[in-house]
């Protein structure tokens, strides 16, 4: 096993996870099966309990894990399967440690951060590294290990420490550090001078601590110059080539053709001795055409004028990490219709009626930016507040004939809105949301229970059975006419009330998919509208970079006025709408 370690310094969030998934989309692209863990110092077990407006979202993964974000990047950019082992934090390894201290284990001895809790760390590593990630069920070759925070966080010392021993451990060949840093301009702007000091501290904060660099990836909104790029290498004891520039470019989805023009991968497998060309053909096969077709689909947005806006109304959106996989699954069918998107973020609160806290400024301006939106979405979230401008959202998208998307809290939204303007339930409500409300079409799901002082969840993956009779949606003919199940991530606790479906559909909401026991619904959807759609489940957590989710397939290209293109080209397998105009213009 070959390991990957990818640490931060001077700032946090200056992109060390995009970094972590670049490399391992240019190993993947020579044949390696390449896996990926995400240190996370913080002592909560998972991310679930994590306010989304501090933390940013929480990823889900196909068995129930509430995991980083960090891991969401790696999954969309590799199309890899993760597992909730593949975020480690404190929490998880004490309460481990605790647990077997409490059971005797230790015999007695004095249970110490070093070695017990080192050792602890490092023995996750290993056996979380094997777990298969691809559908070949082949042990991976390499593991890419994100640090989380900065190097020098007094969290984060164990696992450095740890770190450190494990190259020990496993041999200096083995185990290669990426070590990224940014770069500021004094000052800001274009003729500023690119400062290399905090770069230069964050190494030697890093080598204190018994860690050696082999890279590091210099974060910067313009390219290194030479002279910087000749300074960092000198007073880091470094060769030029080891200061690798990641700076600004039209997107996130150009850095790895950017991280393979400074020849990352051939460092990498030099020093790591990964024999290129030498894992089996079939692996190296579909590699290069992960490759051809990332690089045809990221090069074809080069020259995109076309701009489709969609409005995202959310109650999180100070923080727009807390939509992250939204937003990405948004911009992958963005990419595939060939088109560029402007996501214009909508506070829901701001929607609702003007208060002393909600200012006219505020209002107009979320109404001005909802109504000029070609798309809507209302994602997922828990609690009342901000709701009211959500279902403001829904009435207007339903009325008006706009392309919308809701999921999640937005699925059960959209069955309020529709209860209370439509079916005239003027008091329709959510458990959840409206407990004094008598005529509840959102309900607790029926075995919701309480475990460890909180309330369960339905979580990971699930099956959802197309109901007969529902051919004519816009959203089951995306997965072609032999399709009758798919499975999607949720994380959710309540559902559509069982006894008001009938109501629905003879009122015109029509249920169009079911999970296995007939009675949970997955998917409604309005028949004569563009494109109206809710899903309990979380379709963004399965979109892929090269295999966008169907679901804001759909949504985003009814958005852009290009629908009708859409099922015959996943038919015909194209990598994108881009292919079409490129077979026009041959053929012209």
């Amino acid at each position: 096993m070959k390991y990957i370690v990818v640490s931060g310094g001077v700032i946090s969030g200056a992109g060390k996870g995009i970094v972590a998934s670049s490399a391992g989309l240019l190993l993947q692209s020579k044949g390696f099966v390449v896996s990926t863990i995400k240190i996370d110092p913080y002592i909560n077990i998972d991310s679930g309990t994590m306010s989304p407006l501090h933390h940013g979202e929480i990823f889900v993964t196909d068995d129930g894990g509430e995991i980083s974000l960090d891991l969401g990047n790696f999954e969309r950019y590799l199309s890899t399967t993760l597992q909730h082992g593949h975020n480690i934090t404190t929490g998880k390894i004490y309460l481990d440690i605790i647990s077997r201290e409490r059971a005797g284990d230790y015999l007695g001895k004095t249970v110490q951060v070093v070695p017990h809790v080192t050792n602890a760390i490092q023995n996750c590593i290993e056996r979380v590294a094997k777990i298969p990630v691809d559908e070949s069920q082949a042990e991976p070759d390499v593991c890419i290990i994100e640090l989380g925070g900065t190097v020098g966080d007094i969290e984060s010392s164990p696992f450095i420490y740890a770190l450190a021993q494990l190259r020990k451990r496993v041999g200096k060949e083995n185990l290669v550090q990426i070590h990224v840093a940014y770069v500021p301009v004094v000052p800001p702007g274009a003729s500023g001078e690119q400062k290399t000091k905090p770069t230069q501290r964050s190494i030697s904060d890093v080598r204190s601590a018994g860690l050696s660099p082999l890279l590091v990836a210099c974060r910067c909104e313009v390219p290194l110059d030479p002279g910087t790029i000749q300074k960092i290498a000198n007073m880091c004891s470094m060769e030029p080539e080891q200061v690798i520039s990641v700076h600004d470019g039209p997107t996130t989805y150009h850095l790895p053709l950017l991280l393979e023009k400074q020849n990352l991968l051939s460092i990498l497998c030099e020093y790591l001795q990964l024999p290129l060309g030498q894992t089996p053909t079939q692996r190296i096969e579909q590699g290069r055409r992960t490759w051809s077709d990332w690089v045809h689909l990221v090069q074809s947005q080069d020259t995109i004028t076309d701009t489709v806006s969609i409005a995202l109304v959310g109650k999180y959106t100070s923080n727009k990490d807390a939509y992250l996989s939204v937003s990405k699954s948004i911009e992958h069918a963005a990419m595939y219709c060939h088109k560029k998107v402007k996501i214009v973020w909508i506070d829901s609160a701001h929607l609702e009626q003007e208060t002393y806290q909600n200012s006219a400024v505020k209002y107009h301006k979320a109404w001005h930016d909802l109504c000029s939106a070609k798309g809507i979405v209302v994602p997922g979230g828990f609690g009342t507040r901000a709701t009211g401008g959500m279902i403001k959202a829904i009435t207007w998208a339903r009325v008006n004939k706009k392309p919308f998307l809701g999921v999640c809290l937005g699925m059960q939204l959209t069955v309020v809105e529709y209860a209370r303007h439509v079916m005239g339930i003027s008091d329709a409500g959510s458990q959840e949301l409206h407990p004094e409300s008598k005529n509840h079409v959102i309900i607790h799901m029926p075995e919701r229970n309480q475990e460890n002082g909180r309330d369960t969840m339905r979580l990971g993956k699930h099956p959802c059975i197309f109901k007969e009779g529902t051919e004519w949606s816009k959203l089951r003919s995306l997965y072609g006419p032999t399709i009758s199940q798919i499975e999607e991530r949720h994380r959710n606790q309540y559902e559509v009330n069982p006894e008001i479906v009938e109501e629905l559909e003879k009122a015109g909401l029509a249920v169009v998919g079911k999970d296995a026991t007939g009675k949970r619904i997955e998917i409604v959807e309005i028949r004569d509208h563009p494109f109206f759609v809710g899903v309990q489940f979380h379709p963004e957590y399965l979109s892929r970079v090269l295999r966008p989710s169907k679901v804001f397939l759909g949504f985003f290209a009814a958005a852009a006025k290009c629908l009708e293109k859409i099922p015959m080209a996943l038919q015909q397998g194209r990598r994108s709408l881009a292919e079409e105009d490129e077979e026009a213009m041959g053929n012209f």
